[in-house]
């Protein structure tokens, strides 16, 4: 069956602000999977409390609204359970990175084969506009009384130093380049992180539209203009590892560009190791039958309801204790 893009979408009303960042990165989303043509049913979609987390309702795949800061550990277990299954995980900035954030650096330990994209605006959206961990030191934005006390995260130099092997940038303006990246993440062999910057157009007066693709006069020539957010790849930046003896020097080059904030802010491909080893394939060396005999593939009980597993080794086991 051919699959179109109007397959990935569900009647559900949308509620969104106008201006929303978050339409950018849906239409993104369902636009990767149309490019993809992965099966709707093959997908299984997470999400976390926000804004964000309403994206399982309009995107048609399985869709799974978690607790917040959960979602990273609902997505990998689907993963685990059944490995043929499409994996994405979304979330804001609050959820994935404030209470979600042990989970956070947790999955980069383990490398599953997931996408994980992080809805970055600064702000809790859903709940009036506190600052949020990815908000700068001193911004004060409109519903808060005063600037933010606290210093920001640095989102993909977290993803890199907690083992994520697919770091990346996008903007949701910028559908094209963003699903492009999506694409890309989805076909990753491992664990894939995608920070998506957007504006909040009701809380966060500060992070615009207009300031993110404002531009500033080049110094030395008058007649050029320096965008704020630029492509990694239109710098010949490459942040593939192609050999495991690059991977320090990979790393140093993807936290260095992550620090590009203040003057310019870069997008695209951070970092990308397809030489790590994933969690499934762990799994695998220790349970030989584990891809081609999943948990979630397993027949567990007989057309009554009762269980079928035969425990009687284990008891015999139990006896001689």
């Amino acid at each position: 069956m051919e699959y179109k893009l109007s397959d990935y979408k569900t009647e559900v009303h949308n509620d969104w602000c106008p201006g929303c960042g978050d339409f950018g990165i849906l239409n993104s989303i369902q636009m990767s999977l149309s490019d993809l043509k992965i099966p709707p049913h093959d997908v299984a979609l997470f999400s976390g409390i926000g804004c964000s987390g309403k994206t399982p309702h309009f995107i048609h795949t399985y869709g799974i609204h978690t607790l917040h800061g959960r979602v990273l550990p609902f997505a990998q277990g689907a993963k685990l359970s059944n490995p043929n299954l499409k994996i994405i995980a979304v979330g804001g900035d609050g959820d994935g990175l404030g209470i979600g954030s042990g989970h956070f650096v947790n999955a980069g330990r383990r490398n599953v084969n997931m996408t994980y994209i992080i809805y970055n605006n600064g702000v809790y959206g859903l709940t009036k506009g506190q600052a949020a961990p990815t908000l700068k030191l001193g911004m004060k934005t409109k519903s808060l009384p005063q600037p933010n006390m606290n210093d920001s995260i640095n989102p993909i130099s977290l993803a890199i130093i907690s083992g994520f092997t697919f770091i990346a940038r996008g903007y949701s303006y910028d559908i094209k380049h963003l699903k492009d990246v999506i694409k890309k993440g989805i076909l990753h062999n491992g664990l894939s992180y995608i920070d998506v910057l957007q504006p909040c157009p009701t809380y966060n007066d500060i992070n615009t539209k207009e300031w993110y693709q404002s531009y500033e006069i080049d110094k030395e020539d008058s007649s050029k203009k320096i965008p704020k957010i630029y492509k990694l790849d239109e710098e010949n930046y490459n942040g593939f590892v192609s050999d495991e003896n690059e991977i320090p020097h990979k790393i140093s080059l993807a936290i260095e560009k992550s620090r590009e904030w203040e003057k310019r802010i870069p997008i695209g491909i951070f970092y990308q190791n397809d030489k790590a080893i994933t969690y499934e394939e762990r799994i695998e060396n220790r349970i030989e039958n584990y891809l081609s005999n999943p948990p979630a593939k397993q027949i567990i009980n007989d057309k009554e309801g009762y269980t079928i597993a035969n425990i009687d080794n284990l008891l015999d086991k139990l006896k001689t204790v």
